[in-house]
């Protein structure tokens, strides 16, 4: 019998599958750097009915796609009938360098025509839309729910129908600008925004973290100094935030912006209060996290289908690069259709980029080489310490960007507090300068070259820092870098969280996913290798290849399932 929970929210459906899809993934937040978890899968989604088997579908090629090998896949479709495929001139011979826009397939989701889905015990909107690669969002479009937060067993659910038109193929944005890579740091972000002439550059920003026994603390930043840690948290490059908030709400040049688009300048306040998005470092955060949501899918994941904001479904463009197809998914999260289709325009933000920063196109550069190769790397803490290997691949920085990152928690015997400093040290995996340090965070650039957009760089969160370290410092694979503690981000309990970026871009610690030719590095430490499973946030394996021990991502200390040492 299915469970009854918290009456529905009233508002439109779009914002409700926004609320609904972010309390998820809060949800699933709180759980990965949180205490006590019997599957932070099932916590990320919200109330079930009863366990069951997931139901499973058959999926169909689109229209005029030629036949494949057994195995393959392609859900892309052909030109429409009557409609040309050709890209602009300007749109084909852009400047991307030598960077060249894939084409990914996604697997499973060319639905069937007229697609339904038989809600059976266990199945949450969440559930079914990761089932079926689709998202909440389009869910909620092909269904008239009068509460989505409850689902009857035996009901039927209609799945999205597969798009027949691709979103515009003008390239607005290479990679090598989305991503804050190579001549990032030149940038000067609290410099540019003091010197417009709207009222941002005197608005003071409080910017919520943690201290590390896990009380709140709050800081007071600049507007530049916030959107410089923004971008420096989610590596994303300033630039494009300050060409949106510029493009949608004026920001930079609107002198009569009053307090409220200062503080809500992309959703409003009823919106942004629902989903936990107050104030200009909770929306810039947001932002900057659904870029890397549209980047990484695409470019790592397989996704090519976009839910409009008029609640159709396109298939991105195959003319598109990942940073284009980053902003056309970030600006279909609170941009009306009109305000959307202008935006990804000619006239739109690529113009708006332009005038701010001039052309993007100019010096693109491919961010991750086909030949990318991991150094070697030590685990995080000394041999012949044993630790919990406690989350699976997730998020280097938000769930948007790429699931770069695992966590371990310490040895430590510990009373009722889940949030405290550890008498464990972590350690330095690889030979590397210190680049930044502070509010639980700590950046090692493995090319000791000073700047945190080129070459491989290790960032560690929830460390509470060795007094003697310094930014500029040179350190040697296992030597002290600090101790486990709730410092910085979010978290809920003592752990450390670990991940890998190269030329800026977060690294998928395992790659299920990636499209042909996209040769991920995994990620090995110790000769261990990350396992992930597909679409489960924190869930996976360890696996030794040496001797084949493995290890499973649970969080506490009542299983040895996930102990972990070298």
């Amino acid at each position: 019998m299915p469970f009854a929970i918290a009456k529905p929210l009233f508002i439109s459906a779009r914002r409700r599958a926004r609320v609904i899809t972010g309390l998820l993934l809060c949800a699933a937040m709180l759980s990965s750097c949180g205490a006590g978890k019997a599957n932070r899968a099932l916590e990320a989604e919200g109330p079930v009915a009863l366990q069951t088997q997931p139901a499973t579908i058959a999926v169909d090629a689109p229209p005029s796609v030629t036949a494949m090998g057994a195995g393959e896949h392609d859900d892309r479709p052909q030109a429409p009938a009557g409609r040309e495929a050709v890209l602009p001139a300007e749109s084909a011979s852009a400047g991307q360098g030598d960077e060249e826009a894939p084409v990914a397939e996604a697997p499973g989701s060319a639905l069937a025509e007229n697609p339904t889905h038989t809600v059976s015990p266990g199945d949450t909107l969440f559930r079914i839309a990761a089932q079926y690669d689709v998202t909440v969002q389009a869910l909620l479009n092909a269904n008239d729910l009068p509460n989505p937060d409850f689902l009857e067993v035996g009901q039927v659910i209609n799945l999205p129908q597969r798009p027949l038109e691709y979103t515009a193929p003008l390239l607005i944005l290479p990679d090598s600008r989305l991503v804050r890579s190579i001549g990032a740091d030149g940038f000067d972000t609290v410099a540019f925004v003091d010197a417009q002439p709207a009222r941002l550059g005197q608005l003071k920003v409080a910017v919520p973290t943690r201290q590390a026994d896990g009380r709140p603390l709050t800081e007071q930043l600049s507007a530049g100094q916030t959107i410089e840690r923004v971008a420096q948290e989610f590596s994303v490059d300033a630039r494009v935030l300050l060409a949106i908030l510029e493009h949608f709400a004026g920001l930079l040049s609107d002198p009569t912006v009053d307090e409220e688009r200062l503080l809500y300048p992309l959703l409003a306040a009823e919106e942004a209060s629902n989903a936990g998005r107050d104030g200009l470092y909770a929306q810039a955060s947001w932002l900057a996290d659904q870029l890397n949501k549209g980047y990484y899918d695409w470019k790592y994941r397989g996704k090519t289908i976009l839910d409009a904001p008029d609640g159709s479904r396109l298939f991105y463009h195959p003319s598109l690069n990942a940073g284009t197809v980053a902003v056309h998914f970030a600006l279909a999260q609170f941009a009306d259709d009109e305000a959307w289709t202008a935006g990804i325009g000619e006239s739109g933000l690529r113009e708006t980029y332009r005038r701010l920063f001039g052309d993007p196109f100019e010096g693109a550069f491919e961010t991750v080489p086909s030949d990318l190769r991991q150094p070697e790397l030590t685990l995080p803490f000394p041999r012949g310490d044993v630790w919990r290997f406690t989350g699976g691949f997730h998020g280097g920085w938000g769930n948007g960007s790429a699931w770069s990152a695992v966590d371990f928690a310490p040895p430590d015997e510990i009373d009722d507090r889940w949030c405290y400093t550890s008498s464990y040290p972590i350690t330095a995996i690889a030979r590397g300068m210190i680049l930044r340090l502070g509010a639980g965070v700590l950046v090692l650039d493995l090319d000791e070259d000073g700047d945190e957009g080129t070459g491989w760089t290790i960032v560690y969160l929830h460390v509470s820092p060795h007094d003697s370290l310094r930014t500029g410092q040179i350190v040697e694979a296992g030597n002290l870098l600090g101790y486990a503690s709730c410092l910085g981000g979010y978290s809920t309990a003592t752990h450390l969280h670990i991940g890998r970026r190269y030329n800026g871009e977060w690294i998928p610690a395992d790659c299920l996913r990636c499209p042909e030719g996209a040769a991920i590095p995994p990620f090995v430490m110790s000769n261990w290798k990350v396992v992930g499973l597909e679409n489960q946030l924190y869930q996976g394996f360890m696996v030794n290849m040496l001797d084949n021990r493995s290890v499973i991502a649970e969080q506490g200390r009542f299983t040895d399932v996930n102990v972990i040492f070298w």
